[in-house]
C-alpha cells in the first residue's frame, strides 16, 4: 500500500492574491516564507511551508502528503496506475516550485487533487508568526467526497490510513498517532473542505474567537469540543469561501493500541460534531 508519512502542505488558487496574503498574515497568523511570481508561501511550523496561495481558480485545491523514499514514491505510482488512476510525474520545475525533490500527482476517486512528495524541505529558522495566534502547526484537512464509503476504501485499502471514528458516513482517518489527518465529508463536489491548524491551548481558541469577531470575520462553528477527537475548536471563514479551523487537545491513538482500536459510529447530527451545543454553519456538518 501507499505509506503516507505525514500531511505536508495545501495549495489554494485565489482570485485576489493580495487579499489572501493579508488574511493569512493578519488574521490567520502565518509567517510569509517567500513570495514568487504569482504565489505566496506561508509557514506555520518547522516545515518550509504548509500553505501556498497562488493566482488561479479558487476551486483548484491540492493537498500533499510526504513519502519517505524513492522506492515508496515509485511503488505508489505503480499501485495507482494498476488501479486505473492517472498518475503524472512532476517536472523538475514542479518540484522546485513546491520545494521538494520529487513528486507525483493524481486525483482521488472524488476528483480531489493529491500530490505525493519526496524529501520536502525543512526550514533552518524558527517559525516566527505574524501575530500571536498560538499556532503550533498545520495538522489536518477535511476533503469533500462524493461517495464516502468508496473514498474510505481508497484511503484505507490503497494507502495506510485507518479509521479512527465515523460521523454518519464521514470517516476520520489517521496516518500516525494523531486522531485524524484526513476527514472525508459527503458533498456534491470535490475540494478541500477545511484546513486545520493546532494552537497551544483553549485560551488561544477563545482569544481567536474574540479577535475574529472584532474584525468581522464570520464564525462558522464554535467555540466547541469535538466528541470524536476531544479537541476544542473554532471554525471561521477565509478567502474564496475556504474554511479554517483552530483546535487544541486532539487525542492520540498510540501505536501499541492501533490494531485493537475500534472506530466509534456517531450519528450524522450536530451533537456529534460538538459536545457543547454549538451549531455549525458549514454545509457538510449539517444533518
Amino acid at each position: 500500500m501507499i505509506n503516507l508519512h505525514d500531511i505536508r502542505y495545501v495549495r489554494l488558487g485565489t482570485a485576489n492574491l493580495d487579499d489572501a496574503r493579508r488574511y493569512a498574515t493578519q488574521i490567520l497568523g502565518l509567517q510569509v516564507a517567500r513570495e514568487a511570481s504569482g504565489a505566496v508561501y506561508f509557514r506555520s511550523d518547522s516545515r518550509d511551508h504548509t500553505l501556498c496561495y497562488y493566482e488561479g481558480d479558487p476551486r483548484e485545491t491540492t493537498t500533499a502528503f510526504e513519502v519517505t523514499s524513492s522506492d515508496e514514491l515509485e511503488h505508489a505510482a505503480v499501485l495507482l496506475e494498476r488501479n486505473a488512476f492517472s498518475v503524472v510525474h512532476g517536472s523538475r520545475e514542479d518540484a522546485e516550485v513546491r520545494h521538494v525533490n520529487e513528486l507525483i500527482r493524481f486525483k482521488d476517486p472524488s476528483g480531489n487533487n493529491i500530490e505525493l512528495v519526496l524529501r520536502p524541505h525543512a526550514s533552518g529558522s524558527r517559525y516566527f508568526p505574524s501575530r500571536d495566534a498560538g499556532i503550533t502547526g498545520f495538522s489536518h484537512i477535511g476533503l469533500r467526497t462524493t461517495d464516502a464509503r468508496r473514498d474510505e476504501d481508497f484511503w484505507t485499502r490503497l494507502a495506510n490510513a485507518r479509521v479512527s471514528d465515523r460521523i454518519g458516513e464521514a470517516p476520520l482517518l489517521r496516518i500516525d498517532e494523531v486522531h485524524h489527518k484526513i476527514a472525508l465529508f459527503p458533498s456534491s463536489h470535490a475540494g478541500v473542505q477545511h484546513i486545520n491548524h493546532q494552537v497551544e491551548s483553549i485560551d488561544d481558541v477563545m482569544r481567536a474567537y474574540y479577535f475574529l469577531r472584532e474584525r468581522n470575520i464570520k464564525i462558522l462553528f464554535g467555540p466547541g469540543r469535538h466528541p470524536t477527537s476531544g479537541a476544542v475548536f473554532l471554525y471561521f471563514e477565509g478567502p474564496d469561501g475556504m474554511t479554517y479551523e483552530y483546535s487544541t487537545g486532539v487525542s492520540h491513538i498510540r501505536a501499541e493500541d492501533d490494531s485493537s482500536h475500534q472506530p466509534r459510529q456517531f450519528p450524522g447530527v450536530s451533537s456529534s460534531y460538538c459536545a457543547w451545543g454549538s451549531k455549525p454553519d458549514i454545509p457538510e456538518f449539517k444533518a
